[in-house]
């Protein structure tokens, strides 16, 4: 996920290359100003600034040859920006571009190969093309334990990345031991109070809380937050995503006293280190703003979504699935209020916003026409709420596969409403199918509300963005 969660938060090493003739040593200084200067903005948030720095560097780049490293460097840090704003097609043809020159300079099985093809599956990731995602981040995995060794944190990256992957279609099986095999590695590598164990620890946290498993989840947060305030500071914006982790497992299990003030001091960290206007604080804000909700404080949520929509629309435009994201969350507040007439315009509007951001068939789209249905659902508007479910399932279905959790929610919803309108047997054939799909993600905790159950929170992005999933500069190896 990555929640990802798609902000993001990145290595950063500028790797200075000795020229020998003067002239060049000239160019290569602007290049770097550039590319720093484009940093700084990246990671605050100001992405407008940052394009410009980065476009400017790769016209710098351009002129050390087809072939150099730095045009490849540029070339995947611009792409990487429009990832970040899900400007997706302007980003793709960037990422095959600097993967073509890596494979041409270095060879197909260069480490730097393996960043490139992870950059180029991270961005079918956020796309949804999971069927795309897997043979480049099997390929980029190959290539790590070949060329550094089975036993190498770059390794422990992919096997995360792979887990990741595993995780969001589902597969919970097949992801927890890619997870647990990146964290023995990076324990042995790296020492176990090194942040990236923190990463890795937060990671199989998300896994047991999405499977339910919450007592096995708690420890795994609570070490990762114990190891970034030991060796990141107390006020570092990673304390802040590990304390967000840490309050939404007790969000999830009602324990709302608890996740408050953890929620509400992640959001001072992030306002006091990124400034009131980062995307990460729109998430704190979204998070919070989501706690209130569940426990019917909608006065109090109103104003922390609005604030949060704010900020997305400002530093990553009106069009972002972040946005899209947050107005799903306004809306679900109104109708759970029964503000059915404010709400349907903002369901249009972030299911209009994922469509043409992520394509038609995009998980993300299926979610926010499950929650128009469920709108139109308490509206007992019927005839509407069926066109819509059929389409959310199929999606699904084709998406993360027909035994997803997702799936079954839908199904149980769907047959809720076969069963409202007296049609019992395709109702019983529905839950049928439902409940196999349970049956086996046994520890999979069901949503008892269709339209509840797949309400988009924010709050994944912040893991996602701890994952290493991408290198800022490709010259480190992500």
């Amino acid at each position: 996920m990555t929640s990802a969660s798609m902000k993001q938060r990145v290595a950063v090493l500028l790797v200075l290359l000795l020229l020998a003739a003067c002239a060049a040593a000239a160019q290569e200084t602007d290049w770097e100003k550039l590319v720093d200067a484009a940093v700084r903005a990246y990671q605050e948030g100001r992405y407008a600034e940052a394009e410009q720095q980065l476009k400017a560097a790769l016209v710098e780049a351009e002129k050390f040859g087809p072939n150099d490293p730095r045009l490849a460097t540029s070339l995947n840090n611009l792409a990487e920006l429009y990832r970040a704003q899900a400007k997706y097609e302007a980003a793709e043809p960037l990422f095959r571009r600097s993967l073509a020159i890596d494979e041409k300079v270095l060879g197909p099985e260069h480490p730097q190969v393996a960043t490139s093809l992870n950059n180029l599956a991270a961005l079918y990731y956020g796309q949804g093309k999971y069927e795309a995602v897997e043979p480049l981040y099997r390929r980029a995995l190959m290539i790590r334990e070949k060329a550094l060794g089975t036993e190498h944190p770059d390794v422990a990256t992919s096997l995360n990345n792979l887990a990741e992957l595993y995780h969001t279609q589902g597969k919970y099986e097949a992801a927890e031991p890619l997870y647990q095999r990146s964290l023995a590695i990076r324990e042995k590598a790296l020492g176990p109070e090194h942040p990236d164990v923190a990463s890795s620890l937060n990671n199989l946290g998300l896994l047991y809380k999405t499977q339910g498993k919450y007592e096995a989840a708690e420890p795994l947060f609570r070490r990762s937050l114990a190891i970034r305030e030991k060796a990141l500071g107390p006020e570092h914006p990673n304390v802040a995503s590990s304390l967000n982790n840490l309050a939404a497992l007790y969000r999830a299990q009602g324990k709302y006293e608890a996740a408050e003030p953890l929620y509400q001091r992640s959001l001072a960290i992030r306002e006091k280190a990124l400034g009131p206007e980062h995307p990460d604080v729109a998430i704190s804000l979204n998070n919070l703003a989501a706690l209130y909700d569940d426990q019917g404080k909608y006065e109090a949520a109103e104003p922390l979504y609005r604030r949060s929509l704010a900020i997305w629309e400002k530093a990553l435009g009106a069009e972002h699935p972040n946005v899209a994201a947050s107005l799903n969350n306004l809306a679900e507040l109104y109708r759970a209020q029964g503000k059915y007439e404010a709400a349907e315009p903002l369901y249009q509007r972030s299911l209009a916003i994922k469509e043409k951001a992520l394509g038609p068939e995009h998980p993300d789209v299926a979610t926010s026409l499950n929650n128009l249905a469920g709108l139109y659902w308490a509206q007992g508007k019927y005839e509407a709420v069926e066109p819509l479910l059929r389409r959310s399932l199929a999606i699904f279905e084709k998406a993360l596969g027909p035994e997803h959790p997702n799936v079954a929610t839908v199904l149980e919803g769907y047959a809720s409403l076969l069963r409202k309108t007296d049609r019992q047997a395709e109702a019983e054939k529905l839950e049928a199918r439902a409940k196999a799909i349970r049956d086996k993600q046994t520890t999979h905790a069901k949503s008892p509300i269709l339209w509840t159950a797949l309400i988009l929170a924010v709050a994944g992005l912040a893991a996602v963005a701890l994952k290493g999933l991408r290198a800022w500069l490709r010259l480190t190896v992500a």
